[in-house]
């Protein structure tokens, strides 16, 4: 206990020496403040030598898209007609220049259009007492409500025969409209005694049973359906979708097949119905569309490519096609698209696609849709050059600044500021040579365009900024003479792009390994910081140890310095 107490500075003699020598140690700690003072300036160094190195990189990438394949052998193609509807490209390979293309003919597609009527009728006979609304097999369901017949009006349900709203209708009009239906034909008749006339519906109906039945007024004594009444099912299997001509080609276990322009399309009757069989049509690699006209209750083909082209099937007797109406229907072919070229002899082409196929421009590609005359110009991509260009001059203007701002000494009222990397000359000495590498002219070139000012590019007077000081020049110059433009840019080794990547490679390295001048400082800095890190480690265990020798001195002086005020306080008791 005694000797802890004594630990307490000053307990015994009075003096606090613990702050005498926590101030030693912060003096002798002076050294290793300064060694952590240059490591972290070397880590802020490193830094500015990544964000450097990122800078680089960006106009490495920059140079090397100017050097890129096809870059100023672009081409732009743009019809000369305000609002154009037609879509157009060129190649690199497209010659420059007007062309006034003429569209006396679009391409159209081949259809095949089947026989109307497909559908069974809704009764075999005349009589319909059977056939109620909510079963009549129309294509479209007829709705419960209201309809009008010469101005008196009829109130049918589905659950109503087709007989039932015949004598409803008689009973309406006291017997002068009567209904039938033709079982031959598949079609509702409403009549009266002429000279009297049939009109029907009225702007309150509520029920679309004369829409369902085809019914109009025709300003006669008889009114009669547009058009046969019964339709197939879309959705029931081919057995019962109600088509008027039986599938009789299947095996016993009802499967059965055609071909659509040699492409095999198998089915089942008892499996499959209609929907499922276009489905099977529309996904096939036949290149036909199919679908189901419910207006005409029929089927038709289209060719999923335009131009004159046929469609092509084949069948055994009693197969779908012919149930469908495909095999007995009419085939109208479909167009090839017809055009000249500036006043040329008429050329032809199974797409509205006229390409190089069609008139013989190499990369000239424009998408019509009308039959008009309309004047493509092809010229140079000069606005993706030029983007480019510009590009390139950012990129190398924030190099030239990031090295100017970390390097610069400045004086302001009498003091002097220096950045960061002021006394690095290697650092200077890259930014000038990027600048004296840009400025060069390339050689072995024979073209108008050698160096950076023949594009009426230079350096902004008093920086190390480059800028476009002749916009005129350059868009001349990449309209004119983009083989020019592109030789001084893309030249292998020599030329401008070539030289900026060389120089930038040398900075950063190349490759995993990155052995660059960039790295070799950065490099540099690290093992500094290392060897300042095994420093200050050094200066911290000894000052830990003369801390410790120091203190035991002072514990000791106290420990002297208590037992003589012992002995003094016991000799003074004893003379009391």
């Amino acid at each position: 206990m005694a000797s802890t107490s004594l630990q307490l500075a000053g307990l015994a003699s009075g003096f606090d020496w613990k702050s005498f020598v926590d101030t030693i140690m912060t003096t002798e700690h002076a050294p290793a403040d300064q060694l952590a003072a240059t490591k972290t300036k070397n880590l802020s160094k490193i830094s500015a030598f990544d964000t450097l190195a990122s800078k680089i990189t960006d106009l490495q990438t920059s140079a090397k898209a100017l050097g890129a394949a096809g870059l100023f052998s672009g081409r732009t193609a743009a019809s000369q007609t305000a609002n154009s509807a037609w879509i157009t490209s060129a190649a690199s390979d497209t010659a420059t220049g007007n062309y006034a293309i003429a569209v006396s003919q679009l391409a159209t597609t081949t259809k095949r259009t089947g026989t109307s009527d497909i559908g069974a009728g809704l009764a075999t006979t005349n009589d319909v007492t059977g056939v109620t609304l909510a079963s009549m097999a129309t294509a479209v369901a007829p709705t419960a409500g209201v309809f009008t017949v010469n101005g008196k009006q009829v109130t049918i349900a589905l659950t109503d025969s087709l007989q039932d709203v015949f004598t409803k209708i008689s009973t309406a009009t006291s017997g002068a409209v009567t209904g039938a239906y033709d079982s031959t034909t598949d079609k509702i008749t409403l009549s009266t005694v002429a000279p009297a006339t049939v009109t029907l519906g009225a702007a309150n109906d509520t029920s679309n049973f004369l829409q369902v039945t085809k019914l109009a007024n025709n300003g006669g004594s008889s009114i009669t359906s547009g058009s046969a009444l019964g339709s197939v099912s879309l959705t029931a299997t081919l057995a019962n979708a109600r088509l008027r001509t039986p599938i009789t080609a299947v095996d016993g276990s009802g499967n059965g097949s055609f071909t659509l322009n040699g492409v095999s399309i198998n089915y089942n009757v008892n499996t499959d119905s209609l929907n499922s069989v276009i489905s099977k049509i529309n996904g096939s690699s036949a290149g036909v569309s199919a679908s189901y006209d419910a207006a005409n209750d029929r089927m038709v083909l289209t060719n999923k490519s335009t131009g004159n082209l046929g469609i092509n099937f084949t069948e055994s007797a009693g197969g779908l096609l012919a149930a469908s109406g495909i095999s007995g229907g009419t085939t109208a072919f479909g167009n090839d698209a017809q055009f000249t070229i500036n006043g040329g002899p008429t050329l032809t082409s199974s797409s509205n696609t006229l390409d190089s196929t069609a008139h013989g421009i190499a990369g000239l590609s424009v998408t019509v849709n009308s039959q008009t005359t309309e004047t493509i110009a092809v010229s140079n991509n000069t606005s993706t050059m030029r983007s480019s260009i510009e590009d390139f001059i950012k990129k190398f203007n924030a190099v030239q600044s990031y090295i100017s701002d970390q390097t610069k000494i400045t004086s302001s009222n009498g003091k002097v500021t220096t950045a960061l990397m002021a006394n690095n000359r290697e650092i200077q000495n890259w930014a000038s040579t990027f600048r004296s590498t840009a400025f060069a002219a390339v050689s072995g070139l024979s073209g108008t365009i050698q160096r950076l000012d023949h594009l009426g590019i230079d350096f902004t007077a008093g920086t190390a900024q480059l800028a476009i000081k002749d916009g005129t020049k350059l868009d001349a110059a990449l309209r004119d003479h983009s083989s020019d433009v592109e030789a001084f840019f893309k030249t292998a080794t020599t030329g401008f792009s070539a030289k900026i990547d060389s120089f930038s490679k040398t900075v950063l390295g190349t490759g995993t390994s990155a052995t660059g001048l960039l790295n070799t400082q950065k490099n540099s800095l690290t093992s500094a910081n290392t060897s300042i890190d095994k420093q200050i480690a050094d200066i911290e265990r000894r000052l830990v140890s003369e801390r410790a020798k120091m203190e035991d001195g002072f514990i000791a002086m106290e420990k002297a310095q208590s037992v003589t005020q012992q002995q003094q306080q016991q000799l003074a008791n004893a003379f009391k």
